[in-house]
């Protein structure tokens, strides 16, 4: 896991908190004037990264298994269901357990592995809410109820036959 991954959202915090520090309040000249309410923060939107972490080699995954990898947001969430199904698609369930709050933007990253353990390739799944989307007119499902339904498949023709999968959460933004 590179060092920027966990910097960048971490110095991005900072900067937001700052900022609404700084618009949070006036010092007092007295009365409820206009220009002591603080103003609005601006919608912060992030983008997607544009390469999958790279796997790690996986031998001992059994056939047919998908395997959620451990990194920053996995306790914050629970996935169920998950699958390798025909054609290579990873399919699934991914509910945030950490509080009840709106899901904004999800990023999982799968990467294939054959029989030997050997990398096939890697795919995605990005959802952002209506609003936060980049995509414009690109379908992305709801996130409604207790979670949202996932379908992660290979950016590119696989270098053979996927016996099974690990997933990894590289974007998990919610309120």
């Amino acid at each position: 896991m590179r060092l920027s991954r966990i910097t960048a959202p971490a110095v991005l915090a900072a900067l937001t908190l700052a900022l609404v520090t700084a618009c949070g309040g006036g010092s007092g000249s007295g009365g409820d004037r206009a220009e002591d309410v603080p103003s609005p923060v601006p919608s912060v939107s992030f983008a997607a990264p544009k390469q999958a972490a790279a796997p790690a080699a996986y031998r001992k995954l059994a056939k047919g298994e998908v395997r959620l990898e451990q990194g920053p947001f996995t306790d914050r969430v629970k996935v169920t269901g998950s699958a390798l199904a025909a054609g290579s698609t990873v399919t699934g369930h991914l509910a945030v357990t950490s509080d009840v709050s709106e899901l904004i933007a999800l990023e999982l990253s799968a990467a294939y592995y054959d029989a030997d353990g050997r990398l096939l390739g890697t795919g995605s799944f990005q959802y952002a809410e209506e609003g936060h989307d980049d995509h414009k007119g690109a379908h992305t499902p709801a996130a409604e109820g207790p979670g949202i339904d996932f379908r992660v498949q290979p950016e590119a023709p696989l270098t053979g036959t996927p016996t099974s999968a690990v997933l990894s959460i590289p974007v998990l933004v919610n309120e």
